[in-house]
């Protein structure tokens, strides 16, 4: 409380200060026009007892020391006391209105940090539940790959299991970096989402390098999932073909961009695809998972396979 008359009177004061700056050149015009905004800022930034007291110390110094004749309570003119009231009287709808405008202000900011924290809740028990559901996912095909003997199918199984390994690390991967904000940090998310993989996927006779780039670049949580995930499955195949029978190798990861342009390259050294053949994941679900990762990071990506190495390209699409 008495910090806000304080505050009151602080405006009070600067009032005064520009109202002898003013009657240099205009002495005793508009006698209590200064009055409104001082009243309306006080009561705006220190409630209305700051308001108020702001009201009454700045309408009685205007009304001895700026309406004429100065420095008396008595009126020059005839029409002043019902002047002084009616001035009196549109100060305090100002010193009203500025409250209740303050009050409205100060209840939808509350009610905004209230939804904010509710949001924040569900954001929270729908990662856990998903976190639960890609755990039990895996659960159910391990359960169902003990039971089969068909070779191919538990092989098909095994792929299946992986890659929701894979989905669920990207996953708890972007809510550890970025909690409960909209926009993902992506040199910090992809050397997380890198570093992952290369210690659950690669043996330690393969080299795994990123690049994150230079700029610090951030991105919508949706194209920094996908991105993540592209990267993620990208990764997968490269430790489950590129270096068979524990060949030695190298994997190098490149991510740069400013403003909406960005790449991402990985490539590796690894048996790539022999002369004559064809790459014998393009017309699989690793091809449809990559073109589904590309289409919701809004970009375009391209696998440029070859004796000796594989690469992988993704590019943001070009802006119209």
């Amino acid at each position: 409380m008495f910090a806000k008359i304080l505050f009151g009177l602080g405006c009070t004061l600067a009032m005064i200060g520009l109202r002898v700056v003013l009657d240099v050149w205009a002495e005793t015009a508009g006698p209590f026009a200064l009055v409104y905004p001082t009243v309306l800022i006080a009561a705006l930034f220190g409630h209305w007892q700051a308001g108020l007291a702001s009201f009454v110390t700045s309408f009685l110094w205007a009304w001895y020391y700026a309406l004429a004749p100065v420095q008396s309570w008595e009126f020059e003119v005839a029409s002043d006391p019902s002047r002084v009231a009616i001035n009196a009287a549109a100060v305090l709808i100002v010193l009203f209105l500025a409250e209740a405008f303050r009050r409205a202000v100060s209840k939808a900011l509350q009610e905004r940090d209230e939804e904010i924290e509710r949001r924040v809740m569900l954001q929270q028990e729908l990662e856990h539940r998903t976190k639960n559901n890609f755990a039990l996912a895996a659960s159910l095909l391990e359960m169902q790959k003990r039971r089969e003997s068909l070779p191919d199918v538990a092989a098909a199984l095994d792929q299946a299991i992986a890659r929701i390994h894979s989905f669920s690390s990207a996953y708890s991967n972007l809510a550890l970096t970025q909690g409960e904000g909209a926009m993902v940090a992506m040199q910090d998310y992809l050397v997380d989402v890198v570093d992952r993989v290369a210690r659950g996927a690669f043996l330690d006779n393969v080299e795994v390098e990123i690049d994150p780039g230079t700029t610090d670049l951030t991105m919508p949580r949706e194209v920094a999932v996908a991105i993540g995930l592209f990267t993620n499955e990208a990764l997968t195949n490269c430790a489950k073909y590129a270096f068979p029978d524990g060949q030695n190798g190298k994997v190098a990861i490149r991510f740069s961009g400013e403003g909406e342009r960005w790449s991402l390259a990985i490539e590796d050294n690894g048996v790539g695809i022999a002369a004559g053949e064809s790459d014998e994941n393009s017309d699989g679900i690793g091809e449809r998972l990559f073109a589904a990762f590309a289409q919701q990071a809004r970009a375009e990506y391209r696998i440029d396979a070859r004796p000796g190495g594989r690469s992988l390209r993704l590019e943001s699409q070009q802006l119209n």
